[in-house]
């Protein structure tokens, strides 16, 4: 018989190269990087999609991310800004504006931040450097002086600031409703220094009256005695919250035998483990049956006197002491 040897399939057209291998005489092209104008677009996209979904606090990341790649980019720098100031980071924000060599590119930013801390005498220096350059056109200003005015006691002013924004101001815009509420509120404290306090006074009693302007000032509240007033009623609240009634656990209704209401069903006995005999109740019908008052003792045993006739023994009747012999 002859043998056939099995030869292998010749492979034609395919290589049998593993993934990562090279060829022979071949070498792998490294990745070239990506070029800096299409990273930046790509991340001014995600920038434009986080600010519209509310994800500030990686919009300024992506903000940190572009400035690295282009340190002196105005819109990161702006749109950084403004999240600061959204986000209600004034002292970061404050720190990124002085960092700009040009301060006057960001004077309303700045004159807000500090009047949002309380910094009222500096914005006020700077709204005024702004209105000598640019002029009474810029709305944003106007604003804000007009806050200033109103934090500061100017009414007047204020009033008179509002009362021009609202005429230049679309009445169907949300600025509109906003100009409204704050000219409402300025001009209650402008008709109240102006006249209600007036009336106020014309409603007191005449003496009274007559003697307020000779009256002394009242007298300052002592710091301490407030401190204790506020410990007082802390310590109040406190011990009312501690006696307040515990809230009960709620039952189980799968623990609950059926035909149970809880709540209704009246409780079951606790000594239905005993005896019956050992049952308190069981012992209250027995006295209730033997009467009151017995001592337990048996009859005739009142009667009965062991020690008669001194430490002899007692005879019984008959005279003889007891039968004897019959005689013979």
């Amino acid at each position: 018989m002859s043998t056939r040897t099995k030869s292998k399939p010749a492979v034609s057209g395919k290589s049998l190269q593993k993934p990562g291998d090279t060829h022979k005489g071949r070498k792998s092209t490294p990745k070239q990087p990506i070029p800096v104008p299409d990273r930046l677009k790509r991340l001014f996209n995600s920038l434009c999609a986080q600010i519209d979904g509310g994800h500030f606090t990686n919009a300024i990341k992506t903000c940190d991310k572009i400035l690295r790649l282009s340190p002196d980019d105005p819109d990161a720098l702006r749109t950084k800004l403004s999240l600061f100031l959204h986000t209600e980071q004034y002292t970061s924000a404050l720190e990124l504006i002085e960092k700009d060599e040009d301060d006057s590119n960001h004077g309303f930013e700045k004159a807000y931040v500090h009047y949002r801390m309380q910094n009222e005498e500096q914005a006020r220096n700077i709204l005024d450097a702004l209105k000598d350059g640019s002029g009474d056109d810029d709305r944003s200003a106007m604003h804000l002086e007009a806050q200033l005015c109103y934090r500061e006691g100017s009414y007047r002013n204020a009033v008179d600031l509002y009362n021009q924004l609202l005429d230049t101001c679309d009445p169907h815009s949300e600025e509109h409703s906003d100009i409204l509420t704050n000219l409402q509120a300025a001009q209650q404290h402008l008709d109240f220094i102006e006249t209600g306090f007036l009336r106020s006074l014309d409603s007191l009693p005449a003496s009274l009256r007559n003697s307020i302007d000779t009256l002394p000032p009242p007298p300052q509240q002592n710091t301490s005695a407030v401190a204790a007033a506020l410990a007082a009623s802390s310590n109040d609240t406190g011990a009312s919250k501690t006696q307040a009634p515990v809230t009960q656990k709620k039952v189980r209704m799968s623990r609950v035998p059926k035909g149970v209401v809880p709540g209704v069903t009246p409780p079951p006995d606790p000594e239905r483990w005993l005896k019956k005999s050992e049952r308190s109740t069981v012992q209250q019908g027995r006295n209730k049956k033997k009467g009151g008052g017995g001592g337990g003792a048996t009859q005739g045993s009142t009667g009965v006197d062991y020690n008669a006739g001194g430490g002899g023994t007692s005879t019984p009747s008959g005279g003889k002491g007891g039968k004897g012999k019959k005689k013979k």
